[in-house]
């Protein structure tokens, strides 16, 4: 019996070079595919509003908004500054009726050497933000990145961070965004995984593959089934945690990226199908 594609969501830079938001909507329906997460600059080109009626009129779920975060900065006026977009941001999720607004929380304040005065200003950040999440109903999801983005992308590198955030601020409306380009290497994972949904606070799953080698640090993600992530392994250990919501296919990838729409989604729900 053939997987459903009711667990399957597409995040929208999967085919952000080939199609604009409403192309990639209308591609994803010819595929059988109703669950997206676009990204902030899509709806931005697309306007909120007509973004807005093509996700109601089509009947669209959203697992998520990309993007807000990135919170350091190097003074009061810059951290303002990030608080009012990740406000704004807030909105928009709100707007579109998505699950989670991820969170790519940002590095190094510019400058700056202080890895935990980055990471201080990530909590201070996401807990300012917080009443006005609440007051949206927008869950706000943190997403751990690998430690290769720790400087310029995200200084939160592991499940384990994010959840302590999580438990620090309080209150819920918070929890994680689990990538597995991100985390597979993380040491006690398993653990990891149990404790945020213990929490509760297992709020995405996306998912990909990681290339041996990896030819480049940002936009050679691999296909589900192409690298070395044990993806089927991971959905387990989500699912005995409690989570049991759609898999977001995210691949920042220039060789998909060169591939026409139509055959990359196709093989998103083969590989879906096949390895997750």
């Amino acid at each position: 019996m053939e997987k459903s594609l009711d667990g399957l969501s597409i995040n929208l830079a999967t085919v952000r070079r080939q199609w604009s938001f409403a192309e990639a909507v209308d591609g994803c329906l010819r595929h059988g595919i109703t669950t997206i997460c676009p990204w902030r600059d899509q709806i931005a080109d697309t306007g909120l509003k007509e973004a807005e009626r093509i996700v109601r009129s089509n009947g669209l779920k959203l697992t998520g908004v990309c993007r807000g975060g990135f919170f350091p900065a190097a003074d009061a006026e810059g951290r303002a500054r990030a608080l009012d977009d990740n406000r704004h941001a807030v909105d928009e999720a709100a707007t579109l009726g998505a699950d989670c607004l991820v969170m790519v929380v940002g590095g190094l304040a510019p400058g700056s050497r202080d890895l935990g005065d980055a990471r201080a200003q990530v909590t201070d950040g996401l807990a300012a933000l917080m009443p006005h999440a609440r007051a949206a109903g927008v869950p706000i999801a943190i997403e751990p990145l690998h430690p290769m983005y720790a400087a310029d992308r995200a200084c939160v590198n592991t499940l384990g961070q994010a959840l302590d955030i999580c438990e620090a601020i309080g209150g819920g409306g918070i929890g994680a965004a689990i990538d597995v380009y991100h985390l597979w290497w993380e040491p006690g994972l398993e653990e990891q995984i149990a404790r945020a949904g213990r929490m509760g606070a297992i709020l995405a799953h996306h998912v990909c593959d990681w290339l041996v080698p990896t030819k480049d640090l940002l936009n050679d993600r691999g296909m589900m089934g192409d690298g070395v992530i044990d993806l089927a392994g991971f959905r387990g250990m989500i699912e005995a945690a409690g989570f049991h919501g759609a898999q977001e296919v995210e691949i920042f990838s220039d060789h998909w990226w060169s591939r026409p729409g139509d055959e990359v989604l196709a093989t998103c729900i083969e590989r879906f199908r096949a390895n997750c």
